[in-house]
């Protein structure tokens, strides 16, 4: 009786979180830590099961909204205005959410996860350098775009490489094995480590965001690429 009672209260906070996300807050306040340790049981519970499909689907619109608001108001938005965009209720952004911070930690994950695929695909390239070349190009666009997310969470304590460093771990490996081919096709020079090009993608990010327009980015990176190139006999 008193489990299925628990029950009951977790999934009336589950449904008020959902309509008046703002009244389950001040409702927690009240009640802490009993409301609390509801909440808590609510997500030991969920984390053992399968995400459902509709919960994946949210998921991955609240975070393709997010970055559509952000990139257009800036990472001052509110969740509201993300809410909408991605067509879900602000307490399905809190569930999935339930900081800024942690969407924004979520926003960079992602990429990182998407940029580790387009590696791993682009390793199968016939033309492993230009590959390479091609994907730096995409990281510095784009990761210069999300520094803004990457300052907020450094500004919060949050060292994101230290609490997703699987994710980047698997990003470094993966580079790697591009660069090895790209070196073992002769498209770029012998000597440099896959710290020495996340090094020029990382500084190369830094000063696109903060000194040049896209012209010069472009050039800039083209100066950097030509630096990882094999210079022929009749360059030298």
């Amino acid at each position: 009786m008193m489990a299925s009672a628990a029950h009951e209260r977790v999934v009336a906070l589950q449904d008020l979180a959902e309509e008046h996300p703002e009244a389950l807050v001040a409702q927690c306040d009240a009640e802490a830590p009993p409301c609390d340790a509801l909440l808590d049981q609510a997500d030991a519970s969920t984390a053992c099961r399968p995400k459902r499909a509709d919960a994946l689907r949210n998921r991955a619109a609240i975070l393709e909204a997010a970055e559509t608001v952000f990139a257009a108001q800036g990472i001052s938005a509110p969740i509201d205005e993300v809410a909408r965009e991605a067509c879900v209720g602000v307490g399905t952004v809190y569930r999935h959410f339930p900081t800024k911070e942690a969407l924004f930690e979520a926003i960079l994950t992602s990429r990182v996860e998407q940029f580790t695929q387009e590696v791993a695909a682009s390793s199968a390239s016939r033309n492993p350098g230009e590959a390479l070349f091609e994907l730096m190009g995409r990281v510095v666009e784009v990761g210069s775009r999300k520094k803004d997310l990457a300052d907020a969470l450094a500004s919060a304590g949050i060292d994101i490489k230290e609490r997703s460093s699987h994710v980047f771990e698997n990003l470094l490996r993966e580079v790697d094995k591009l660069l090895r081919r790209a070196q073992e096709a002769g498209d770029v020079r012998s000597d440099i480590t896959v710290e020495d090009l996340m090094g020029l993608v990382s500084g190369a990010c830094v000063t696109r965001d903060s000194h040049i327009d896209d012209a010069g980015s472009k050039r800039m990176l083209e100066v950097i690429c030509d630096g990882l190139r094999v210079r022929n006999q009749t360059d030298a």
